[in-house]
Order: structure tokens, then sequence, then C-alpha cells
């Protein structure tokens, strides 16, 4: 009898400590899939600066994918880690130019249920961390509130389709699941 398949949630506002303990759930010394979201931009220092630090936490062991396909590469058996759907969102946000629109295109949903669909069908370790944007305040505005509405509803898909699920609050691990 083989064990199934494990998919882990991390969850967490800025600063919590959720990426290095997702990092820390795999293993150094083994070929893990990194799968990095965040989008380069060049003209920003301070955010080339943020990815740098990211970087330099990984292990040798581990290959570097950005800016990747999450659903082939959920395909794969190897472990592999997303850093995070947040940034993931924002870029398929940003290419169905969802921003000023009065809705969401169906295309963020489709992309979403896809997303979910291949975490439930992962055949291997699977460690994704999200941002939790929806305990502050409200966004002043529309785009602030489209992305709080639509990362709330694919963390509450993903946590639904994983066997564990953390929250960080303050530094510390809260489990939910």
């Amino acid at each position: 009898m083989t064990a199934s398949p494990h998919r882990t949630l991390v969850l967490g506002g800025a600063r919590s400590g959720k990426s290095r303990y997702a990092e820390d759930l795999l293993p150094d010394d083994a070929p893990v899939r990194y799968c990095a979201t965040a989008r380069r931009d060049d003209d920003d220092a301070e955010w080339a600066a943020r990815i740098a630090v990211h970087r330099s936490r990984r292990a040798a062991a581990w290959t570097t994918v950005e800016d990747p396909d999450l659903v082939a590469e959920l395909r794969g058996t190897g472990p592999l880690i997303i850093d995070d759907v947040a940034t993931w969102l924002t870029g398929v946000l940003d290419d169905a130019g969802a921003w000023e629109l009065p809705e969401a295109p169906a295309t963020v949903g489709e992309r979403v249920d896809a997303l979910v669909a291949a975490v439930a069908a992962c055949p291997g370790r699977a460690v994704l961390v999200s941002a939790e944007v929806g305990l502050g305040v409200v966004p002043a505005t529309r785009a602030g509130r489209l992305f709080r509405d639509e990362l709330g509803a694919a963390n509450a898909a993903l946590a639904m389709v994983c066997d564990e699920v953390l929250l960080f609050v303050a530094g510390l691990p809260l489990r939910l699941k």
C-alpha cells in the first residue's frame, strides 16, 4: 500500500514566515522544483531585492522555475513548492486585463479552477504558499477589492483539496487542517 500524495497549503500575511516554513517542509538534499511565481520587473529594484532574498535561501539541489505553468508543474511526481499563489493570481489578473473591469473575466475563474484541479490530482508532494489578505480592512480601491476577493476564493478552494493547511500569524503556525 502506498501513501497518498501530500498537499500542504501555507497561508499568512507579509513577513509572517510562511515561505521559510514551507521551504523547510522539503528536503535540502533532494531534487525539488521551486515554482517562483513572481514576475520580474527590471525597473523595480526593491522587488528584485525581495526576489533575491528568496532565491538565496533555496537549497543547491533545487531547481527554480520562474513564472511557471503551474498546472503542468503539478503533473510531475517529484516534490515541488509553489511560492506563491498570490503573485500567480496577480499575473492571471494582469493577463485577463481584470483590474479596470466591473468584474473578473471568466478566464480568471477558469485558471483558478484548473490550478485547484491540478493540486487535487498532483501525484507527488506539493507545498503551496499563499497570502492571507482577508483579515484586514476593506481595500479602498476596486483593484484591491478584486484581488482580495479572488485570492480569498482561490485560497478557500485550495484548502479544500489540500491535506494540510497552516496559517501563519506573527511568525507562528496555526494548524487549520
